[in-house]
């Protein structure tokens, strides 16, 4: 198996929307249309094995010194192999070149995103989120998600 993350391109919308559509239909990512997904193509980041798109994260500026990693999947029969971690990993680095030093997620996935150094904080650290997606979401007067952030500098 050869594994390789790279930055997203137009050829990979397809595979994202497949891939976020799935966790989306489970109720645990928000959806993304394909319109929505070339607009942001240049925040993704892809997990490749033998040219099949296996993972995907995004990056989403907040504010000035915060961004949150957003749409975190991989496929199922790739979980557990440590990809999801290589894609954050590449987005952490994103956010370093960009001089950012908040890093947040909101996620039910809180073991994971422990293991690679965020720590649960409260939801209400982050009205730039709030303001931006919760808002939209039909989850906003419920929301069961967890808030991890991890600080950079």
């Amino acid at each position: 198996m050869e594994l390789q993350c790279r930055a997203a391109e137009m050829q990979d919308v397809e595979s994202l929307y497949k891939l976020i559509q799935m966790y989306a239909e489970k109720g645990i990512m928000l959806p993304r249309s394909k319109e929505m997904l070339v607009e942001l193509i240049d925040t993704f980041v892809v997990a490749e094995v033998d040219g099949h798109i296996v993972g995907c994260g995004s990056l989403c500026k907040l504010g000035q010194d915060l961004v949150e990693v957003r749409s975190l999947g991989v496929s199922d029969g790739y979980k557990g192999m440590g990809i999801g971690s290589k894609l954050v990993d590449q987005l952490l680095d994103t956010a370093r070149q960009q001089e950012i030093s908040k890093v947040m997620a909101l996620t039910y996935e809180v073991a994971f995103f422990e293991k690679i150094g965020f720590s649960i904080v409260p939801k209400d650290i982050f009205p730039e989120k709030v303001w931006r997606d919760c808002v939209n979401c039909p989850k906003q007067y419920c929301c069961d998600e967890i808030a991890v952030m991890k600080r950079l500098h």
